[in-house]
């Protein structure tokens, strides 16, 4: 052997092993062409699959933000709805006060009181529904009953009892009302 074809291990050494003929390599690998065809649909695999791993992942993003957007919207309304009946009995003690007591100073600091409350809610995104003289939409509003009204067609919302709200889109509570006959 020459020492072109001699071929060395390094881990044995400098022990001689025979270099594969040109006739060998041509066989197993096939020729430059079959190997270049297999190269490139390895790439076009590789290529795929990664596109295919970005397109997951982006995805999982896109799930992950929205999964997240409505978790904060839920709290929101689970927390305005639990300060809601609050608001609601600060509004019919203002509305059940006797003249004496609404000239007292400490008054104003309960209505104060209120407008902060109504602050927060709005701070969260919280609307109210605006209900009288509309007409009744049963997604919006809970009919306690019907009754006759000079004031309002039939079919609108003749009396409210309690305030409805929103939260965007989602009802946090329906209105409660009486409808014109």
């Amino acid at each position: 052997m020459t020492e072109n074809e001699r071929v060395i291990d390094p881990a044995e050494g400098e022990a001689e092993q025979p270099a594969p003929s040109p006739a060998d390599v041509a066989e197993t690998n096939g020729t430059l062409e079959e190997q270049l065809a297999a190269a490139r649909e390895e790439a076009a695999r590789n290529l795929e699959g990664w596109q295919r791993a970005q397109a997951e992942f982006a995805n999982a993003r896109k799930r992950y933000e929205k999964q997240r957007v409505e978790a904060f919207s839920t709290a929101n309304a689970e927390m305005a709805a639990k300060l809601l009946p609050i608001i609601d009995d600060f509004e019919r003690a203002m509305e059940s006060a006797p003249d004496t007591v609404r000239a007292e100073s400490w008054f104003s600091g309960i209505e104060l009181v209120h407008r902060k409350f109504l602050n927060i809610l709005e701070g969260m995104g919280v609307e109210s529904i605006a209900s009288l003289g509309q007409p009744f939409d049963p997604n919006i509003h809970e009919a306690l009953g019907h009754e006759s009204s000079a004031d309002r067609e039939s079919g609108n919302v003749s009396r409210e009892m309690q305030g409805g709200y929103r939260l965007g889109d989602k009802i946090i509570r329906p209105a409660l009302v009486y409808v014109a006959e």
